[in-house]
């Protein structure tokens, strides 16, 4: 009875990362690349991180599945806290394309990229029960693996120029897009985070694109995208520059939020939070703050966030 209620309660358990943010903040050397953001998504919840370019969007992203080190304010990913469990969040998380961080290699081919991938992701798991499996057993994991992941992304590999064996630099953008989600997905992530999302695509393609995202949410898997406007239906966290004035969605209720008399508030609209059910919660606001006590201006602390990491 014991060892049946342990299973159902792990069946139960969703496959998707709850994310959690209270003040979160990230400053560089010139300034803050994101402030006081605070917001709440369930398992499968599509989160959208909009606003203009230079604007913090990356960095958050990057923070929130721990490749990024904030400097104020707490989060949680699956349960873990941020910034102190920044490697067991990046276990849990995958990056699909996020220029300067995880790009594409335009001289491969697209099976080249994802059986190298299938083979780090080997090592990744480095389970001793993995590492006892015969070379053909290996090889079928790794089969599945690619297939479940192909299939999940959408990339119809039969439909490619030259099916399998075409290279980067000859796929469409969002052929390319559905190939870095496909590469992210090989890890079974309990969260995706995606950079810009709707970059150079057309109204059609971008249709599409949001609608791959929305399977995967529905899937169960928690997915950050950033993009320059979200969709109604994701859970939308708005960053603005610092000439912008504070912006609202009337649609939803505005959450009060404490700045200084230095600081410019910008506020971003939770129009559904989903829990993973597909149960629509209640609408809600989230408020992100940019300081800027210096001249400096958020674009300029961004970049020089990223390169802090190296990946400006």
């Amino acid at each position: 009875m014991g060892g049946e209620s342990v299973g159902t309660e792990a069946e139960e358990q969703p496959h998707g990362a709850a994310v959690v943010a209270d003040g979160f903040g990230l400053k560089g050397p010139r300034g803050w690349a994101f402030r006081k953001v605070s917001f709440r998504a369930g398992p499968g919840t599509l989160v959208a991180i909009e606003g203009p370019s230079g604007s913090g969007r990356t960095c958050l992203l990057l923070a929130l599945t721990g490749r990024m080190k904030a400097k104020e304010g707490h989060a949680e990913v699956g349960g873990l806290p941020l910034p102190r469990k920044m490697a067991a969040v990046r276990r849990i998380t995958a990056l699909g394309q996020v220029p300067g961080v995880s790009e594409l290699d335009p001289a491969l081919t697209v099976a080249e990229h994802l059986r190298e991938r299938a083979l780090l992701q080997r090592r990744y798991d480095g389970s001793v029960r993995a590492l006892l499996l015969r070379p053909a057993e290996r090889a079928a994991t790794a089969r599945t693996r690619i297939e479940e992941a192909v299939a999940a992304a959408g990339l119809d590999l039969d439909a490619l120029p030259k099916g399998e064996r075409t290279s980067v630099r000859d796929l469409e953008r969002l052929e390319a897009l559905r190939l870095s989600i496909a590469l992210a997905l090989i890890g079974r992530p309990r969260l995706l985070a995606v950079d810009d999302t709707d970059l150079k695509l057309s109204d059609a393609d971008r249709a599409e694109a949001w609608a791959l995202l929305r399977s995967l949410a529905a899937s169960g898997t928690t997915v950050l995208a950033v993009c320059s406007e979200a969709p109604e239906d994701a859970l939308r966290i708005t960053t603005l520059s610092g000439e912008s004035d504070t912006a609202t969605d009337d649609t939803a209720d505005t959450a009060a939020a404490e700045t200084d008399e230095t600081a410019e508030t910008a506020t971003a609209t939770a129009d559904t939070e989903t829990d993973g059910t597909g149960e629509t919660a209640a609408e809600d606001t989230v408020t992100v703050t940019e300081d800027h006590t210096t001249d400096a201006t958020t674009e300029e602390g961004a970049a020089d966030a990223l390169a802090e990491t190296g990946r400006a």
